[in-house]
């Protein structure tokens, strides 16, 4: 497992910087990152190499590794060379991936700059692209050099992007911590304690991760809601609706999904009615019709968790505790999909 350091960028950088030898420096930041972040790390660095992409996830492509490829090339990166991941998920996933293939692999550290990315999508390893629309299709297992977390960045951030990393807070919480669940589910949005569920989020993903870095088993636990979710997600980058974001098409997922735990009675109606009015409460309702439904059950058939053509699910099984690997057919799945849009309307 890569080092997470949890503290001001002004402390760890320098820090990390001073503890190797890099023959060149590049920062991968986007249009965000570069107006609100980079100018907080610039003077902290050395002579190096600026990497700006237009942000979104619609920028995850191949397209895109290209150009930072390319100025990798043009700037005469060797194999003792560092990237620097100035973002949120998108940078560090594509980034990351970058870095991965790049001559072979570079090192790279991740710099996350949003909630969603300080407390899951920087730490573990998993870097990607999406391909033909669906969601991290291409991608390496890839521990970055740092992981340097800086909690006063999310200053920067609006309410919809705290709220978007939030679901994965949430997330954690239901899988491996039931006391924790029971703290967040009390406080609304604006009384959560940043720093301190930074912190415990990066733990209990290292736990996880430290124990099946390539999720051949565990790992698969911290896919609650993320089967029909990131289907959820993929949709709507195709529909003139407004896009969602990570998380709240992962507040989809999770209601959805422990609708199916409930009716396979792997969890009681208390739990589930709990999920069900934190996660109206947080994220509002996302409208389905009757008529999304079947493009996104079709694309829960390239959920990387799959075995053949069987879709294999994270559930929850009890407060604080998840399964993993479980079969769940189409009809399961679409009275998921039926119970959260009748909350929804």
């Amino acid at each position: 497992m890569s080092t997470v350091t949890i503290a001001s960028l002004t402390e760890s950088l320098p820090a990390f910087l001073d503890a190797s030898d890099f023959s060149a420096i590049a920062v991968i930041a986007d249009n965000h990152t570069f107006k609100f972040c980079y100018p907080e790390i610039k003077a902290l660095l050395p002579r190096h190499t600026l990497v700006r992409i237009k942000a979104g996830e619609e920028q995850k492509h191949l397209a895109t590794c290209e150009l930072i490829w390319d100025a990798l090339t043009r700037a005469n990166f060797d194999r003792h060379a560092l990237v620097l991941n100035l973002g949120g998920g998108v940078i560090g996933d594509m980034g990351g991936f970058c870095a991965a293939t790049y001559k072979r692999g570079i090192a790279f550290a991740q710099l996350p700059t949003t909630l969603l990315a300080q407390v899951d999508a920087s730490v573990g390893g998993k870097l990607g692209i999406d391909f033909n629309g669906f969601k991290n299709h291409i991608g390496v297992f890839q521990q970055p050099n740092a992981v340097l977390i800086d909690p006063s960045l999310l200053a920067t951030l609006p309410e919809r992007e705290l709220r978007s990393g939030f679901a994965e807070i949430i997330k954690h919480c239901l899988i491996a911590d039931a006391g924790m669940w029971n703290d967040i589910r009390r406080r609304d949005l604006d009384e959560q304690d940043w720093a301190r569920l930074v912190a415990h989020s990066v733990a209990v993903k290292q736990r996880v991760v430290e124990q099946d870095p390539t999720e051949k088993g565990l790992r698969k636990i911290l896919n609650f809601g993320h089967t029909l979710g990131h289907a959820v997600e993929t949709y709507f980058l195709t529909q003139p609706r407004k896009r969602l974001l990570h998380g709240e098409a992962i507040a989809v997922g999770m209601v959805a999904e422990a609708f199916i735990a409930f009716q396979k009675k792997m969890i009681d109606q208390e739990l589930l009615t709990q999920i069900e009015e934190y996660v109206f409460a947080v994220y509002g309702n996302v409208r389905l019709t009757d008529a999304d439904t079947e493009p996104i059950l079709a694309l829960t058939l390239q959920d990387k968790k799959n075995r053949g053509n069987q879709v294999r699910m994270a559930l929850l099984d009890g407060p604080g505790s998840c399964a993993f690997d479980l079969p769940v057919t189409m009809a399961d799945m679409r009275r998921g999909l039926a119970f959260y849009s009748g909350l929804s309307r």
